[in-house]
Formats: structure tokens, C-alpha cells, sequence
């Protein structure tokens, strides 16, 4: 997947060195699971995608930067969520919705292009129901986490202070 970086963006530039394909760098698994939670909150509100990405406010980043920030550390896009089960995921079933939801926004990605409109996603026909898989992911990790899945999503701001280093 390529992406381009921007101002309000929580893209990163280049990736360390590899294992196997894999990057290696040292964040920690909960950084993961924040991001991936970041990004299924987005993906799963309408009423969010609606007044937040077509009416263009800052500070959330776009369409196109949650998929970034669904995949691109974990690697869904390369394989499965059951991978990280015991890590990013706490079982299986974590793991296979966030599949479902993964496989579906990232099929709309490559129809539409990854630097579509936002418009071009919503209009997708497959996208209610990847708002659906996103949704079902979305609240099954809140829920785990002891967190309200109802709660607007945050900024990336605030999500760069929670995944901060201790």
C-alpha cells in the first residue's frame, strides 16, 4: 500500500529494518492495539465519517490514514489478526473480526484508490457493510478494554499523547 504523508497525519516515513519482510521496531503492543482500535472507531461511525471526514476537520486525519494506521504496523494487510492473538488481540475472536473488517476496507481501498475522495468511500456500495465488520471489531476491543464503544472517536493529537513511551 502506498500512502503519502500529511500535515495532520499519523503516517509515518520510512519503515526500520526488516525481518522477513516484517519491520522491526520497538513499539509496544498496546501502541498497536491503540492504533488498530484508532482506526476501527473511524471506520465504524457514519455519523463521524460524515461531519468529521466529508465536512474536511482537522486533527482526525482521513480515510485513507485509518486504513494506514489499521495496517501498516501490524501488517493486516499481509496477514492475519490470529497472529497476534496473546499480544495485540486478546483471542480469537478479536482476531477474526478484525479480519472481517480489514479485508473489507481494504478491498473498498484498492477499488477506489487510496487517495480517493472520501466521498468515493462512503459511495462505495461494500461500504455499510465494512462500516459493519469495522463496527463489530470496534466494539468487541472497547468493550475488552473496559472502554465505552459509543465515546466520539479522539484526535490524533490525543491518540499520539495516549501512545506515548512511558
Amino acid at each position: 500500500m502506498t500512502v503519502q504523508g500529511s500535515e495532520n497525519s499519523s503516517r509515518r516515513g520510512r519503515r526500520s529494518t526488516t525481518m522477513g519482510g516484517m519491520p522491526l521496531n520497538d513499539m509496544p503492543w498496546w501502541r498497536w492495539r491503540s492504533n488498530v482500535r484508532s482506526a476501527l472507531h473511524m471506520l465504524s461511525a457514519p455519523a463521524f465519517q460524515r461531519d468529521v471526514w466529508l465536512a474536511g476537520v482537522d486533527g482526525y486525519g482521513d480515510v485513507t490514514d485509518a486504513v494506514y494506521r489499521l495496517v501498516e504496523d501490524t501488517w493486516l494487510d499481509h496477514w492475519s489478526a490470529e497472529k497476534y492473538v496473546g499480544t495485540v488481540f486478546r483471542d480469537s475472536q478479536e482476531a477474526a473480526l478484525v479480519d472481517s473488517a480489514v479485508l473489507r476496507v481494504l478491498r473498498i481501498m484498492h477499488q477506489v484508490g487510496p487517495d480517493a475522495p472520501v466521498h468515493a468511500y462512503l459511495d462505495h456500495p461494500d461500504w455499510p457493510e465494512a462500516v459493519r465488520a469495522a463496527r463489530d471489531a470496534h466494539v468487541r476491543l472497547a468493550t475488552s478494554d473496559g472502554e465505552d464503544p459509543e465515546a466520539e472517536p479522539r484526535t490524533l493529537e490525543v491518540l499520539q499523547i495516549l501512545t506515548r513511551s512511558a
